[in-house]
């Protein structure tokens, strides 16, 4: 992973900051968030109930069925803040386009600002839950975005941050004066990271690459942004990094002994059946890379793509 001169902006619910903006006066610290993810991040807070004038401490507020909508209401008083929280959402998002996000970490279960599964009380019946941060999508709809309870589970927090730095570099490519070389250069170096996604994506990026003279610059901007981040959304399974590492050692089969390249495949085989991380693979093969200097496999952002110290394949 190469580093870039512009700053990684993260858009974050405020309060998992330790900023004091909930009902209750109090605060939902993430302590990974700012301790782990902030030394590589700047965070860009919002909090859409104490933007929109509630105050803090405050009334809570929740999502209602009633007949064919979900309605804003706070819960005491009933007073319908529908209107003016879509009004100030849609309002807020297009401020943030100035804030060049790179991604954005929500509030699970917030009625303003959950991405999914929040609760939405019905006059019968139990409770159900839906999404709230339409705004946001919709607006962005190639941004990394996450709620702070499913990056607890560590295939999602690698799915993310991944998917940050990918799209980090994705926007350092079209912020420059861009060729098409540039684009080729690229989509080769994210060849096996994309291939450890989805080989759908893969695939039809790689034609839109060798399309690419023939299709306007904003056009293939656009496509190749819209099919890359989609592809890379997809979950790097277990049976896809074994792929990769697979055609990785193709690499080297005229240049490893017998008994190296043995070794190789038994680590790949322990990582299959789960026995020792991704990580304990991938070591040997970068060790191996620096070893016979292999160009090609050097310069795949796979090898490396988020920074080491996060640790993130370390899990079985």
């Amino acid at each position: 992973m190469t580093t870039t001169e512009s700053p990684i902006r993260i858009g974050i619910s405020s309060c998992l900051l330790g900023q004091k903006v909930r009902f209750d006066g109090q605060h939902k610290h993430d302590r990974y968030v700012t301790d782990t993810l902030g030394q590589y991040f700047e965070w860009v807070p919002v909090c859409p109930e104490v933007e929109l004038g509630l105050g803090t401490p405050r009334e809570t507020i929740q999502l209602v069925q009633l007949e064919d909508s979900i309605n804003l209401q706070s819960t005491r008083t009933q007073i319908d803040l529908t209107k003016r929280m879509r009004s100030f959402a849609k309002k807020r998002v297009k401020q943030l386009d100035d804030e060049d996000l790179t991604g954005y970490i929500l509030k699970k279960d917030s009625p303003s600002c959950g991405m999914e599964r929040v609760k939405v009380h019905q006059p019968k019946g139990s409770p159900k839950r839906v999404g709230v941060a339409e705004a946001l999508l919709e607006r962005f709809p190639n941004l990394p975005v996450e709620e702070e309870g499913r990056l607890c589970d560590p295939k999602l927090r690698e799915n993310w941050i991944e998917r940050v730095f990918a799209y980090h570099a994705l926007k350092e490519l079209w912020r420059k004066r861009w060729k098409v070389g540039d684009l080729v250069d690229f989509h080769t170096r994210y060849k096996f990271t994309l291939l450890s996604h989805s080989e759908k994506e893969y695939r039809q990026l790689g034609k839109l690459v060798a399309a690419a003279k023939s299709v306007p610059r904003s056009e293939l901007r656009q496509q190749y942004s819209e099919l890359f981040m989609a592809g890379m959304k997809k979950i790097a399974t277990t049976k896809k990094n074994c792929n990769v590492l697979q055609h990785i050692i193709g690499f080297f089969k005229k240049e490893l002994d017998l008994r190296s390249k043995q070794e190789l495949i038994s680590h790949i085989e322990d990582y299959r059946q789960r026995v020792v991380p991704l990580v304990v693979p991938l070591m040997l093969i970068a060790h191996y890379v620096r070893l016979l200097d292999v160009p090609y496999l050097r310069n795949q952002v796979y090898l490396n793509p988020h920074p080491k110290e996060l640790a993130l394949r370390n899990h079985v």
